[in-house]
């Protein structure tokens, strides 16, 4: 399949060490939507994809772009104002009324077929269809192909071992000349890719916050990498 993948780096730190101590279930997720928990949410949107957005878009017009674990990512909207029609998963309902709601958009709800206790949130003007229910059922869904997947600290969020799995995901989801962002914690890229892609490092940016230093490190780098087909 022809297409691209770029990788940005950094989600929240804390996820990742916690990941080192528990597994990170789905009750875990929905207890830092419920308690506001949620420093990972970027209120202002991510600068990185907004500085690369004509990249990542190639010009292109009318795409589909899909948010895996979107949350309330303000992003949905960029896209949606640009005239792109926009998917995303996330299992907090909370997070999901909260972005219509901050949004100042209307919506519609009613439940999926096919996957028990999911909803699906769409947007009155049709631009944006947010599901609520586990990643992993999606498909189940039929949501199509997408054209673009914008994944911010989706990966982090997955536990080690589903992580296989997951990207098998969100392979099947791609269609031609697709490009996926992806936005990473920093480590050996090669640990995902395999050997299916060739990796170029665009860009490293210090994105060292003041609620950073808690975790006791000194610097945090979000780092652009380009994956394209061999």
């Amino acid at each position: 399949m022809d297409g691209s993948i770029t990788v940005a780096g950094a989600k929240d730190h804390s996820a990742l060490g916690e990941q080192q101590n528990k597994a990170l279930t789905l009750e875990y997720w929905l207890q830092k939507w419920d308690q506001h928990n949620i420093g990972f949410h970027q209120e202002h949107g991510n600068q990185l994809l907004r500085k690369h957005m004509n990249t990542f878009l190639n010009g292109r017009k009318g795409l589909r772009v899909f948010f895996p674990l979107c949350g309330k990512a303000v992003e949905m909207k960029w896209f949606a104002d640009l005239g792109h029609s926009v998917v995303g998963v996330e299992i907090s309902e909370l997070a999901i009324r909260e972005f219509f709601t901050e949004q100042n958009l209307s919506y519609s709800e009613e439940s999926v077929a096919g996957i028990s206790g999911a909803k699906v949130f769409k947007s009155s003007s049709g631009t944006i269809t947010l599901y609520c229910c586990s990643i992993f059922d999606l498909p189940r869904a039929d949501v199509g192909k997408f054209d673009r997947i914008w994944d911010r600290g989706s990966l982090v969020a997955i536990n080690p071992g589903d992580r296989e799995c997951y990207a098998r995901l969100m392979l099947s989801l791609v269609g031609k000349d697709f490009h996926y962002l992806l936005a990473t914690l920093s480590y050996d890229p090669t640990k995902y890719s395999g050997s299916t892609c060739n990796i170029q490092c665009l860009e490293k940016v210090d994105a060292l916050e003041e609620r950073h230093k808690k975790w006791k490190i000194d610097y945090f780098i979000e780092t652009l990498y380009l994956f394209t087909e061999k």
